[in-house]
């Protein structure tokens, strides 16, 4: 994840995931049901097909494709501050999350080929710093993608500290697959917490400007108002300036009033065309 905002995980997950009893959970249809009809709930991003959409559409802008199972084995150094990105959600050696996804992976499989590197993750943390990782580290991190035990270490963390609290978040703001994805392209990139540059800061900022569905607002007018905080945020950092993710992918599929996210799907990112047909 390429962030330095970072929390204590379960001070994470209650942030992220606490809302108000009383909420209507998301994806049930806005519109009433014509006579006779009966009203069907819509598909949350949870779905597994929605969610491997949601995972093609990150990896459009993480990594330039929609292979997004072929990122397990990613790992590079972008410059932005952060130490080493890797992996399908962009862990960062210098954010923590890096960390915990090998702790997990040692948790899962004692004496894997990166446990090793534990002592030096631990140091770097919170740098941009290579020691005691380097050319070694990166030989060790695509050998590891091969193995399915770290792949299921990759897949779980990702779910418990980005796609399930962001998910959970946006159903209990009253938002249907779209907005769910929205929030968790949010999370993937800018990171947890209530800091103002962090998911929870820019949904704050949005709040400002209109009601969520939960709230009684219009889910649209909600929608474009989290964006537009995002895009401030976004340009205050050059390594997130092009807003393209946003602009020519996610406003697409707003202003196309496609709040379930079905497919096709077209958009662009950084100027690359892209299409899910089903």
């Amino acid at each position: 994840m390429r962030t330095q905002h970072r929390t204590v995980r379960l001070a994470l997950a209650a942030l992220l995931v606490a809302a108000p009893a009383t909420v209507a959970a998301a994806g049930t249809v806005h519109a009433a049901p014509a006579a006779g009809t009966v009203r069907l709930a819509a598909v949350g991003l949870d779905d597994p097909h929605k969610k491997d959409i949601a995972m093609q559409l990150v990896s459009s802008a993480e990594n330039s494709s929609l292979d997004w199972k072929a990122q397990y084995k990613y790992i590079e150094d972008i410059n932005d501050g952060r130490g080493y990105t890797a992996g399908i959600i962009g862990f960062c050696s210098g954010t923590g999350d890096m960390l915990e996804l090998v702790e997990h992976y040692t948790d899962l499989k004692p004496g894997n080929i990166l446990a090793k590197y534990l002592p030096a993750l631990r140091k770097v943390n919170g740098t941009d710093s290579h020691s005691g990782l380097g050319s070694a580290f990166e030989r060790d991190w695509v050998t590891a993608a091969k193995d399915t035990v770290f792949q299921q270490a990759q897949n779980e963390e990702r779910d418990r500290v980005y796609f399930n609290p962001s998910v959970s978040r946006a159903k209990s703001d009253g938002l249907r697959a779209l907005g769910q994805f929205i929030y968790y392209d949010a999370i993937v990139m800018h990171g947890p917490g209530t800091s103002s540059d962090s998911f929870g800061g820019i949904r704050a900022a949005a709040m400002k400007k209109a009601r969520t569905p939960a709230q009684g607002g219009d889910e649209a007018t909600y929608l474009k108002a989290f964006l537009e905080a995002r895009k401030v945020v976004m340009k205050q950092e050059e390594a997130h300036a092009d807003t393209s993710r946003v602009d020519t992918e996610q406003l697409v599929f707003l202003n196309a009033g496609n709040f379930d996210l079905n497919p096709p799907l077209k958009w662009k990112v950084y100027g690359d065309s892209y299409t899910i047909n089903s």
